[in-house]
């Protein structure tokens, strides 16, 4: 199993349907959890995925609309059952209400500890503590307050063993090599790790959830190795789209192809459309970006596509 994928426990909108459930989506990452929006039933879409509460560590909230919130007093409750004691939290500071009124929805044995973190401001720089990623959040332009959320991995390096060995640097001189810089080699000669390594490029994520189109939008998507990004509707109902400030599929592939997006993951789907619809929000999709497009399925997953090559040195 990948270390990094998506695991879509939903894709339906406002009203789930009876193949699609409310929005839902599970990002895995080298051991670390983040779950994108729980709305109604997705405790119980994570045991059909084969995916449990200690998978969860942090629950990152777009919005307050209830497709993307009701899930909230289930996985809470949950993790408390379940004996996971802490967790982090992010939401538009503006819903903080609602968030408590979710998180303490009903009286439950609570023994989980809830960092929060309210958003607010055109972009928050959210603390992820100890994790090997950044996370940022940028207002979007929906009718209430609603933020996407972007994750970035540092660049890191690759090393090279042929350059290493050419250089006798083997053991732990490798990992001093890596955490210093430099490390000075059996001969006495100083060995930088620019002759050893080359850069590898952190890989990148984003979420984006109810908005029109707008500048935020293209900034969290721009180079990212996955892109999932509501398509609640068909090009031909774009006007329904802005009235009610959602993307519709022809402008998401549009998004993905202005940020240079290695693999598009489209979800979020209006009720209004039925099964065989679904090649067209792929096809209109596919009009305007070259890339990998993926018409998310509700309990499908999505790995994270390789690491994007680094030219020859």
């Amino acid at each position: 199993m990948s270390n990094r994928e998506l695991v879509v426990l939903g894709t339906s909108s406002a009203v789930p349907t009876r193949h699609r459930n409310h929005n839902g989506h599970l990002l895995r990452w080298d051991g670390y959890g983040l779950l994108f929006d729980p709305g109604e039933g997705t405790q119980r879409q994570m045991i059909h995925a084969g995916v449990g509460v200690h998978d969860v560590g942090w629950i990152c909230l777009t919005h307050f609309h209830g497709d993307h919130c009701l899930g909230v007093p289930g996985i809470v409750q949950r993790m408390s059952r379940d004996g996971v004691t802490e967790a982090d939290a992010a939401f538009p500071a503006s819903g903080e209400r609602y968030w408590e009124r979710l998180r303490h929805a009903t009286v439950f044995h609570d023994v989980v500890r809830i960092r929060e973190h309210p958003l607010s401001g055109p972009v928050a720089e959210l603390d992820t503590g100890g994790a090997p990623f950044a996370l940022t959040a940028r207002r979007l332009d929906h009718p209430v307050e609603a933020y996407g959320y972007r994750l970035t991995e540092p660049d890191g390096v690759t090393m090279l063993p042929d350059e290493l060995a050419a250089r006798g640097v083997r053991g732990p001189d490798i990992g001093r090599l890596q955490r210093d810089g430099r490390v000075t080699a059996p001969d006495g000669r100083t060995v930088t790790l620019a002759e050893c390594g080359v850069r590898r490029p952190g890989q990148k994520m984003a979420f984006v959830m109810d908005t029109r189109l707008c500048d935020p939008v293209f900034e969290l998507a721009d180079g990212t190795d996955l892109l999932v990004i509501e398509s609640t509707y068909l090009d031909e109902d774009a006007g329904l789209a802005r009235d009610h400030g959602h993307l519709t599929a022809g402008q998401a592939g549009r998004v993905a192809s202005e940020g240079g997006v290695a693999r598009l993951v489209l979800t979020h789907f209006s009720e209004r459309y039925r099964a065989e619809d679904e090649e067209r929000f792929a096809a209109q999709a596919a009009a305007v970006f070259g890339g990998d497009v993926v018409v998310a399925r509700d309990l499908c997953r999505v790995p994270v596509p390789p690491r994007r090559a680094l030219p020859a040195r």
